[in-house]
């Protein structure tokens, strides 16, 4: 689905004008504090299981699940058979890209950001970190980057299929509360975006397509201190 096909499916669905949309995701919610758990009232920290219907299915494809890791064995052989094959141009860029991602990794870890908030749970982002299950039990979200701010939509419990036919709105954060970063302002290619808070606080969401419409979206906008 392009990125005209979701916006029109946002439009569609939430009667919603978007400027870009991506699905995306969080991390692991690590536990917080029991004083904290408390006081959010016990909040759901993870996304609700798997339908039955799709236990069902997974269960039926277990037996394939050896022949797909034979394929991937071969794909991986064929791999490094082209790879001792290539051309000394391909080989060096084969390991500038190898290089880019070492730089990318370096950069993730030295911000913190293979983290899925930066751990105050005090702070604005963790409030809402709390409260992220407890709007949808889906494990996805359609985020979307309007001119009043951040929407995100779900459908309200977990599905297996048809998550954009059951989506609606389950959080809207405007744009005086928070912004959508790009921490790398599009340096490296990632999923990873920030949704910044104005108290300085984050959390990191991951979309579904490396460089999403949403990165494109945001190196457009003028830059800011």
């Amino acid at each position: 689905m392009t990125p005209t096909d979701k916006q029109r499916v946002v439009m569609d669905r939430l009667g919603i004008q978007a400027e870009a949309v991506d699905w995306c995701w969080i991390g692991k919610i690590p536990q917080p504090p029991a004083d904290v758990l408390q006081a959010a009232g016990n909040p759901p920290l993870r996304p609700a299981r798997l339908p039955p219907l799709s236990m069902i299915g997974m269960a039926l494809g277990a037996p394939f699940i050896p022949l797909l890791i034979l394929l991937r064995l071969l794909s991986a052989a064929e791999e490094a058979v082209k790879r001792s094959l290539d051309r000394k141009e391909e080989k060096e860029q084969r390991r500038a890209k190898e290089e880019e991602e070492k730089r990318r990794d370096a950069a993730i870890a030295q911000q913190d950001l293979d983290n899925v908030f930066d751990g105050n749970w005090h702070g604005d982002a963790g409030q809402f970190l709390l409260r992220w299950y407890s709007h949808s039990t889906h494990h996805e979200r359609m985020l979307l980057a309007t001119r009043e701010g951040i929407v995100l939509a779900a459908p309200p419990r977990r599905v297996s299929v048809g998550r954009e036919k059951r989506m609606e709105v389950v959080a809207r954060i405007p744009a005086s509360e928070a912004t959508l970063v790009d921490p790398f302002s599009g340096e490296f290619e990632t999923s990873i975006l920030l949704i910044r808070f104005r108290d300085g606080s984050w959390l990191r969401v991951d979309t579904e397509e490396l460089r999403s419409d949403l990165h494109m979206y945001l190196l457009r906008q003028p830059l800011t201190d």
